[in-house]
């Protein structure tokens, strides 16, 4: 695919069973060692929905092009932590991947901004993500987002020769 022009961001949504093949492709496309604890995916594809990872877990942005046409530009994956009523409170996201060619236009921010609203709209009072430690763009944006370094685990991952942290970052949702 040609590299759109970016236009205008749209409107986050939630996302449909229609989203199916280019959230797929966006996650293939976006998979990089800095993010990544799995092998890069490889034909034949995995569906990027199934029973555990389900569209009303996912939001989407999308970006008008030069064309006008319409794009996903991105997507987060936001569910519960843990299937325990103690728990229900919290929201993580467990997901987020941004197209290169909307990079730098606000698509991540908005995403995050977007979780936010629905996990309150769900009963959340505070959300949560993990980041590898050496993913430093992402956690300056979670950081700029008011989330804080609630613990890390040294050394969790060996991915290409090296240890990597598992960062856990965290923030409340209430005022």
């Amino acid at each position: 695919m040609s590299v759109p022009e970016f236009r205008a961001l749209l409107p986050v949504r939630p996302a449909t069973a229609g989203d199916r093949s280019a959230l797929g492709e966006l996650d293939r496309a976006t998979w990089s060692t800095l993010h990544a604890v799995q092998p890069r995916p490889q034909p034949p594809y995995e569906p990027f929905f199934d029973d555990r990872n389900r569209p009303e877990d996912h939001l989407v942005a999308e970006a008008v092009t030069g064309a006008q046409e319409t794009h996903v530009a991105g997507y987060l994956r936001l569910a519960s932590p843990t299937p325990l009523a103690c728990n229900a409170h919290v929201r993580q996201i467990q997901g987020l991947a941004v197209a290169e060619w909307a990079r730098g236009h606000g698509v991540a921010r908005a995403l995050l901004r977007a979780s936010y609203a629905e996990a309150r709209r769900q009963g959340a009072g505070r959300i949560t993500l993990r980041v590898l430690g050496h993913n430093t763009p992402a956690r300056a944006l979670y950081a700029s987002e008011g989330f804080a370094v609630e613990g890390v685990l040294p050394g969790e991952f060996f991915l290409h020769g090296r240890y990597v942290d598992d960062v856990l970052m965290g923030r409340s949702l209430t005022a």
